[in-house]
């Protein structure tokens, strides 16, 4: 189906109204805290039902639903480190772990906001080369790979509190990949963590806290483009049905994550992740996905 712009902006969500947007809200929140591409499930899905696709800024809006999750689910964690920040930097006890870390997670998100500031341009906008199913299939193809490939390098020996600032830079490089629609975020920050020795179930930790900044600032971005394009009451109310149950379902996603990764491994994402980048690359071969 043809995309739907406003100001340049692609909002093809706006047209699919409130019962296929919170459809779209589950897959999208559930997507997008596993590795295995929520770009992907957002270009599939619709199409199976012959529905609109959605768009990059629905997308891109649905990461605050993600936020949200996240700050929920590892509230603990969240409020250890701000509040363990704030009492090193007043005892000027610059060898806190929790200081250390939040001092790693601004080195790590630096990588992905100089990225998608240059790529602001290209990657939301109408028709973006970026989007392109042959794109988002490889990139699936590419990322279980080293997904796999991680799974069969990993020690699986080191520990949340042994993180390191030259980890967090590593993983923060890592993240810019999450700008390729197929990518995954959370794929690939789990993998690069992976890489770094760190047990499953701990990558998966430090993915999502180190996430973070990135998470909020593309959501908060987003939202402030569309407000910018005029984006009407209609379609808020439609964003903001998607916002709620992505928000549920994201919360629900990051439990399974954890569960999956510290009773089996990684491999049945990665397994999954080639599966659904050959589904889009015989798609777009056979015509069925345009």
């Amino acid at each position: 189906m043809a995309e739907a712009c406003t100001s340049g902006i692609d909002t093809g969500f706006v047209s699919l109204g409130y019962a296929k947007a919170a459809v779209l809200g589950v897959v999208q929140g559930i997507t997008e805290l596993m590795p295995i591409s929520s770009t992907a499930h957002m270009r599939i899905v619709p199409a199976l039902f012959g529905w609109q696709d959605p768009g990059s800024a629905f997308s891109a809006a649905m990461q605050l639903a993600a936020l949200a999750a996240v700050i929920g689910y590892f509230w603990r964690d969240v409020r250890d480190i701000l509040i363990g920040s704030l009492s090193a930097l007043a005892r000027r006890d610059f060898s806190d772990h929790s200081l250390r870390f939040a001092f790693g997670i601004v080195i790590g998100t630096i990588p992905i906001g100089l990225a998608g500031l240059a790529l602001a341009k290209t990657l939301n906008t109408c028709s973006s080369p970026l989007r392109a199913l042959w794109v988002v299939g490889a990139a699936c193809i590419v990322m279980a790979l080293l997904l796999g490939l991680a799974e069969l390098a990993a020690r699986h020996q080191r520990s949340f509190d042994r993180v390191g600032l030259v980890d967090c830079l590593l993983v923060g490089i890592a993240q810019v990949g999450a700008l390729i629609p197929g990518v995954s975020r959370s794929g690939s920050t789990l993998t690069a963590a992976l890489f770094l020795g760190f047990k499953r179930e701990e990558a998966a930790r430090l993915s999502f806290l180190l996430g973070l900044p990135a998470i909020a600032l593309a959501g908060i971005k987003e939202l402030e483009e569309l407000r910018h394009a005029g984006l009407d009451a209609h379609g808020w109310a439609v964003l903001g049905v998607g916002l709620i149950i992505a928000s549920l379902s994201a919360f629900v996603a990051i439990w399974g994550l954890l569960q999956i990764l510290e009773r089996f491994s990684a491999w049945p994402f990665a397994a999954y992740r080639a599966l659904i980048g050959a589904v889009l690359l015989v798609g777009v071969a056979t015509g069925w996905l345009g």
